[in-house]
């Protein structure tokens, strides 16, 4: 499958050339006018990478990086910044926001791409991650691999406690009712199991490491259900 980069950039020759150059390159790429038209596509799905220009009329680049680096299902999405500043005090405002990398115009084609190349195999390495793939801190669950790992260890579930954990991870900071996650992961098999989800949901923490009083995870919401912890409130 391809890895899918965003190009954001209000000047349109560029943008238009950057599409052009990395499509050569085997990427499946997306042009975007501004920060947030980028920022609403990303949340279908996000990409591996994004080309973001710094000097933008509405939202910069500097504040779309931020408002990426703070959201869960984006930290992990490799940036890098373009800017005609060329000043060490720019460099460092973007690395501080969270870009990877930065390179400022003009700049040769060939030199992009291959810190796109760089920047995509470091990423991979790092990670190893697939789309579909669901990253938070601390943990990771990848659905193509049925696997999950906690703090970078893995840990071994059951058919249903890894169906539960992921309906949970893909609704982060959503308070799930209890009828809605025996009807999503059991189904009909889950009539008249009024205990089913609560032993699993204790397993399942019990796992993760996680503590049912101090929820890092997976927090208790009394007379609804459970709600999977993206972030710090």
């Amino acid at each position: 499958m391809k890895e899918r980069i965003f190009v954001v950039e209000d000047d349109e020759s560029i943008r238009r050339l950057l599409e052009f150059a990395l499509t050569s390159q085997g990427y499946e790429v997306s042009g975007f006018p501004n920060a947030l038209e980028a920022l609403e596509n990303m949340k279908e799905e996000p990409p591996a990478l994004v080309l973001m220009d710094i000097m933008m009329e509405g939202l910069s680049g500097l504040e779309a990086v931020r408002l990426m680096r703070a959201a869960p299902r984006l930290r992990q999405v490799a940036v890098i910044l373009l800017t005609a500043r060329g000043m060490e005090e720019d460099k460092i405002n973007g690395l501080d926001a969270g870009a990877d990398d930065y390179i400022t115009k003009p700049f040769s084609v060939m030199e992009l791409c291959a810190r796109v190349r760089a920047l995509l195999r470091r990423a991979g390495g790092n990670r190893g991650r697939r789309q579909g793939d669901l990253v938070f801190d601390g943990i990771e669950l990848s659905p193509s691999r049925h696997e999950v790992c906690v703090d970078g260890q893995t840990v071994e579930l059951t058919l249903k406690e890894f169906a539960l954990l992921q309906y949970l991870m893909e609704r982060p900071d959503q308070s799930v009712s209890r009828q809605e996650l025996l009807d999503g992961v059991w189904g009909t098999d889950a009539l008249g199991e009024s205990r089913t989800l609560d032993i699993h949901v204790g397993t399942l923490r019990q796992k993760l490491g996680d503590d049912a009083g101090n929820s890092r995870f997976i927090k208790t919401v009394r007379g609804v259900g459970y709600r999977f912890i993206a972030a710090e409130a």
